[in-house]
C-alpha cells in the first residue's frame, strides 16, 4: 500500500539522495537499493555497515559495476536532502544512518515488505506490502514505469527474491514473488548464476558452527508448542548464519527455532516459524530485531551469550499465544447414544468408531441434550462384572461441562484437566456440535513430533487436525474447463440442498501428481443417494443407486459417470470381511481409505470451492513418495490393501513405508489372506498386471512371500525372473507394431507367473480366485498345448511357411505372444514372429464361385483346393488373385 505522508515534490531540488539498507545486509538489501537506484538516478548507494564475505565476494569480483556506490565520510552531508530506506524501516537496523534521520530538513522514502510496527521510522513517503521480499515490491514498480533492466540487473533482483523467500519455499512467499521473479526472468535474469549463490556448498568453519548448533538444541514446551532454542559460539566472524540455520530446519524437521550465535564481540539471532502460532518477527522486536512472523534476526551489542538468551526467552513466553479455538480441536459429527443403552452396546459402539469415551444425551423438547458420559475402562468393568445388560445411566459420570465453538484452548484446558473430564460436548445454540477429547486436546498441547507420522496413528482422533488450502489456479491449470465445470455444479447442487460435496482419492491424488485421471469421486456429507437423484434429474442423466451402500452411479449424456457416495464409516466384524456400512463425516470416509496419499480431499461447495483438505499427512507423504497405511489394523481388516500397496509403489516410483512394510510380513505370517476370497485376490492381482510394467510389482510380491497367497507351489527363481523380462520385451515389441486388435495382456504376465505349475495345480489355481471359464480353460488347456507346440518347432524348424500357419492358426493372440515369450531359441522366435505379423494376416482371393465357373462339383473338395492355394500362396509362389487361378487350373489338370 502506499502511502504519502507529506505532499513533496519528487524533485530533489539539486540535493543528493543516498540509497541504503539494514546492516549485515542480505541479497534482497541488495537487490532492492540496486531496484531502488533506478528510480532515483544519481543517487549514492550507501551501506551501513559491513555486509556478509560472500555477497562481498560476489559484488566486488562480478557485479560492483551496476552500484553507483559512495562512502557516507566522503559525502558532504549537509548536501543529503533525501534518504531512500529499503528493505527496513526500523532506526535501530541502519547503523550509523539513525543519525541523518534526526534532520528534519531530509525527506525520507522507505519501501520495504516487514509488518508494520510502532516503532517505525516516520517517512515522507513509503510504499510497504506483505510479499516474501523487498526486491518484489521494487521490482514491480520498475515493471509499470517501464524502466529498462539489464540482463545482470535482473540476475541481482532476482537473486534478492529467491534467497528471502527460500526459492520460494518459505510460508511468507506471495503470488507477486513468483510473477516478479518470472518477469526478472523474462529481463534476461540467469538462473544458473543464482543456483550457485543460494546452493551454494558450506566451508569447514560453517560446517563446525553447524554442528554446535545441532549439538546445543534444547527442545522448551510454550504453550503445547515445541520451540527449538540453540546456541554457539566462535572467535571469529562466519558467514551466511540464516543459511545454516535453514539446513538445521530441514535437517532435525523443526517448526520453531531460534539459533544464537556468538561471533566475536557480537551476538547474532537468526529465528524461523513454519507455523503461524508464533510470530517470530514479533518475538525478536524486543531484543531490537525485525523481520516477518516467518522469520526475523537481530544483532546484540554489549551483552553476553547467557543473557541474550535469557532475554529470548522471556520474549517468547510472554509472546506465544496458541490461537486454537474449540472449533478448530473438535471431532464431528458427534458420536452418542442414549441413557438406555446397555453397556454391551456402547462397548461395541467404542470399539466400532475407534474411541475411548461416549457421549450419553438425552431428548429434551425434541432436541438432545448431554447428560453424561462412559469410559471404555468402565464398560469392561462392567461387563467382566456381567453387567453388560444394565443401561449406561447406571454407570455414566453426569458431572460434564460443555464450551462454544469460540472456547479458547485455557478454557477447554481447565475444564478438561482441572475436571478430569475425558470429553468437553462443543455445544452451538441448542445444538451439539461437536466433542473434544482428552486426547485432542493433549496432542495439542504436546504437539507431537513429525516422527509420529500419521501411519502410526490408530483412531482419526489422533491424526493433526486437517491441513487447508486453496488450489484453485492449481486446477485450473492441470484440469479441463468441463472437469472444472462439471465440479462446480456439483458443489452448487450439494449446497441447494443443504450439502457439502467433497471430490476425493485417485483423482485429487493424481492431480496432485500432474498425472491424468478422470474418474471422479464424490463424497456427499449428508444423503449421497438423495444427491445424486438431484443432481441427475436437473442434468437429465441416468442414475444407478446401491442402498446398502449408499452409493450412486451419475451417467450423463455423453457417458460420462461419476460416482457418488455418502460419507461413511467402513468397519470390519473380522479379518478379511467385507464391510459394514454407516453414515459418518468426511474425516472418518477419508480415515477408512486404504493409503494416506488416498485420503485428500477438495471441497466444492460454492464458498469453499477449491479448498484441499489433508487430514492424514498426504501431501507429505507425496512429497516423501512414500506408501503409508493410515492405521496399524489396516491390513488385518482388508489384506487386499497388500496387493494395492505394492501396485501404487510401483505406478508412482514410491517406497513403501518401514512401518507399513513391516505390517505387510506380519499380515503374511499370521496368514490373514486364507480367509479372502479368491474373486478378491485375482481382482487385486489382475489389476497389477495390468499395470505398464508389472515385473517390478511382481517382483515386489516375491519379496514379501505372496505368490504363496496365489497358490503353495508357485517358486521365483531365476527361470521365472527371465522369463518375465521375456515377456516384457514382447511386449515391448508388441507395442511398438500397433497392432489394433484387444489383446488381455495381463493373462500373459499371468501365465509366465504359473509356467512351471502342472494341470492339477493349475486347475487349483484357477478354482482358487475363481476364474471365468474362458481363462479357466486359456490357462488350464491351452495352454500346455501351446507348450507342446512349442516343442515341436523347436525339434522340427526350419518348416514351409504353410505348415507354421497350420501349427500356429489354432492359438489366440495372448498364446502367440506367450510362447514367443517363452521360447528358448531365436529360430522359434523369429519363426513365431513371422506368423504374427505375417502369414496370420494372408487370405487368398479366389474362394467357391471361381471353382464353380471352372467346372468343380460342390463338396468337401472346396476346402482341400482352397487350402491348397492358401499353402501355395503362404509360401510365397502366388501375388495376386491371376496367379491364384493359374494354380487352381493346373492344379485341376
Amino acid at each position: 500500500m502506499a502511502e504519502e505522508k507529506k505532499n513533496r515534490s519528487s524533485e530533489n531540488n539539486g540535493g543528493i539522495t543516498i540509497i541504503s539498507t539494514h546492516i549485515n545486509a542480505d541479497f534482497d538489501g541488495i537487490a532492492s537499493m540496486l531496484a531502488a537506484q533506478k528510480l532515483y538516478p544519481g543517487a549514492l548507494v550507501v551501506f551501513p555497515g559491513s555486509q556478509g564475505a560472500n555477497l562481498k565476494n560476489f559484488f566486488i569480483n562480478s557485479m560492483a559495476y551496476l552500484f553507483n556506490m559512495a562512502d557516507l565520510e566522503t559525502i558532504d552531508q549537509k548536501k543529503i536532502t533525501r534518504l531512500v530506506l529499503v528493505d527496513t524501516r526500523q532506526s535501530n537496523r541502519i547503523g550509523f544512518l539513525s543519525d541523518i534521520i534526526e534532520n528534519n530538513t531530509i525527506e525520507i522514502h522507505i519501501y520495504d515488505h516487514h509488518p508494520q510496527k510502532s516503532t517505525d521510522i516516520q517517512a515522507d513517503f513509503q510504499i510497504c506490502e506483505i510479499t516474501g521480499s523487498t526486491t518484489t515490491i521494487l521490482s514491480g514498480i520498475l515493471k509499470e514505469k517501464g524502466i529498462d533492466i539489464s540482463p545482470d540487473e535482473a540476475t541481482i533482483m532476482c537473486l534478492g527474491i529467491y534467497e528471502d523467500t527460500g526459492s520460494f519455499t518459505f510460508p511468507s512467499t506471495t503470488e507477486k514473488d513468483f510473477v516478479m521473479a518470472a518477469f526478472l526472468v523474462s529481463k534476461g535474469a540467469s538462473i544458473s548464476t543464482i543456483s550457485n549463490m543460494i546452493s551454494k556448498e558450506m566451508n569447514p568453519q560453517q560446517v563446525a558452527l553447524l554442528n554446535d548448533l545441532i549439538q546445543g538444541a534444547v527442545t522448551h514446551k510454550v504453550s503445547g508448542i515445541d520451540i527449538v532454542v540453540t546456541v554457539a559460539s566462535t572467535d571469529k566472524y562466519v558467514p551466511d548464519l540464516a543459511m545454516l540455520v535453514q539446513k538445521m530446519v530441514k535437517m532435525e524437521k523443526i517448526d520453531v527455532i531460534f539459533a544464537i550465535a556468538r561471533m566475536g564481540n557480537k551476538v547474532y539471532i537468526v529465528s524461523r516459524s513454519n507455523i503461524s502460532d508464533v510470530d517470530v518477527g514479533a518475538i525478536m522486536a524486543p531484543l531490537g530485531g525485525g523481520g516477518h512472523p516467518y522469520a526475523a534476526s537481530a544483532t546484540i551489542r554489549d551483552k553476553t551469550l547467557a543473557q541474550t538468551e535469557q532475554q529470548l526467552i522471556v520474549s517468547i513466553q510472554e509472546r506465544v499465544r496458541p490461537r486454537r479455538k474449540a472449533k478448530d480441536l473438535m471431532s464431528s459429527p458427534v458420536i452418542f447414544t442414549s441413557q438406555d443403552t446397555s453397556c454391551q452396546e456402547a462397548k461395541e459402539i467404542l470399539t466400532r468408531y475407534n474411541i475411548n469415551a461416549l457421549l450419553i444425551v438425552e431428548k429434551t423438547d425434541g432436541k438432545d441434550q448431554p447428560v453424561g458420559y462412559i469410559t471404555r475402562q468402565v464398560l469392561e468393568k462392567a461387563i467382566f462384572h456381567e453387567l453388560g445388560g444394565i443401561p449406561v445411566s447406571e454407570y455414566m459420570n453426569t458431572e460434564i461441562l460443555t464450551s462454544d465453538p469460540e472456547a479458547d484452548i485455557f478454557e477447554i484446558q481447565d475444564k478438561i484437566i482441572d475436571n478430569k473430564q475425558r470429553l468437553l460436548p462443543i455445544i452451538n445454540g441448542d445444538k451439539i456440535v461437536g466433542v473434544v477429547t482428552r486426547t485432542d486436546l493433549l496432542n495439542t498441547l504436546v504437539r507431537q513430533s513429525i516422527k509420529n507420522s500419521a501411519e502410526e496413528s490408530l483412531v482419526p482422533s489422533k491424526s493433526s487436525a486437517a491441513r487447508k488450502k486453496n488450489i484453485l489456479n492449481y486446477m485450473r491449470e492441470r484440469l479441463t474447463s468441463q472437469i472444472i465445470g462439471l465440479l462446480m455444479q456439483i458443489g452448487r447442487i450439494a449446497s441447494e440442498i443443504g450439502m457439502t460435496a467433497y471430490v476425493v482419492g485417485g483423482f485429487v491424488r493424481d492431480l496432485m501428481l500432474y498425472r491424468p485421471n478422470e474418474d471422479i469421486d464424490i463424497v456427499i456429507e449428508g444423503d449421497g443417494i438423495a444427491f445424486a437423484k438431484k443432481y441427475a434429474h436437473m442434468s437429465e442423466a441416468r442414475i444407478h443407486t446401491y442402498e446398502k451402500f449408499g452409493t450412486a452411479v451419475i451417467i450423463l449424456k455423453d457417458g460420462f459417470k461419476i460416482d457418488v457416495a455418502t460419507a461413511r464409516l467402513e468397519y470390519y466384524k473380522f479379518p478379511a470381511a467385507l464391510p459394514t456400512v454407516e453414515m459418518s463425516s468426511i474425516k472418518l470416509d477419508l480415515f477408512r481409505r486404504d493409503f494416506t496419499i488416498n485420503t485428500l480431499a477438495i471441497q466444492l461447495n460454492p464458498d469453499l470451492f477449491g479448498t484441499l483438505i489433508d487430514f492424514f499427512a498426504a501431501q507429505r507423504d507425496l512429497k516423501d513418495k512414500a506408501i503409508r497405511v493410515i492405521h496399524n489394523l489396516s491390513f488385518v481388516e482388508d489384506p487386499t490393501r497388500v496387493f494395492r500397496a505394492i501396485r501404487f509403489e510401483q505406478r508412482f516410483d514410491f517406497t513403501i513405508g518401514k512401518l507399513t512394510a513391516g505390517l505387510i510380513r506380519n499380515a503374511v505370517k499370521m496368514d490373514f489372506f486364507k480367509r479372502l476370497s479368491g474373486d478378491r485376490v485375482f481382482a487385486e492381482l489382475k489389476l497389477i498386471l495390468e499395470e505398464e510394467n508389472p515385473v517390478s510389482a511382481i517382483n515386489r510380491l516375491v519379496d514379501y512371500d505372496l505368490l504363496q497367497v496365489i497358490h503353495s507351489s508357485l517358486v521365483y527363481d531365476k527361470n521365472l525372473s527371465a522369463t518375465l523380462e521375456s515377456v516384457n520385451r514382447v511386449m515391448a515389441w508388441h507395442d511398438l507394431l500397433f497392432v489394433e486388435e484387444p489383446y488381455e495382456k495381463w493373462t500373459i504376465y499371468f501365465m509366465a507367473i504359473i509356467r512351471n505349475a502342472n494341470r492339477q495345480a493349475s486347475e487349483e489355481i484357477c478354482e482358487r480366485l475363481k476364474l471365468p471359464a474362458k481363462f479357466h480353460q486359456l490357462f488350464c488347456r491351452k495352454r500346455f498345448q501351446s507348450a507342446g507346440c512349442l516343442y515341436w518347432l523347436e525339434k522340427n524348424l526350419p518348416v514351409d511357411s504353410s505348415m507354421l500357419y497350420k501349427r500356429l492358426r489354432i492359438f489366440q493372440a495372448e498364446l502367440i505372444l506367450y510362447m514367443m515369450a517363452t521360447a528358448k531359441q531365436k529360430k522359434v522366435k523369429r519363426a513365431i514372429s513371422k506368423f504374427y505379423t505375417e502369414l496370420r494376416h494372408i487370405k487368398i482371393s479366389v474362394n467357391g464361385n471361381d471353382l464353380r465357373d471352372l467346372g468343380v462339383k460342390e463338396g468337401p473338395v472346396y476346402r482341400q483346393i482352397l487350402q491348397a492355394v492358401l499353402d501355395h500362396k503362404l509360401n510365397g509362389h502366388l501375388k495376386s488373385k491371376k496367379d491364384e487361378l493359374e494354380f487352381l487350373k493346373k492344379y485341376l489338370a
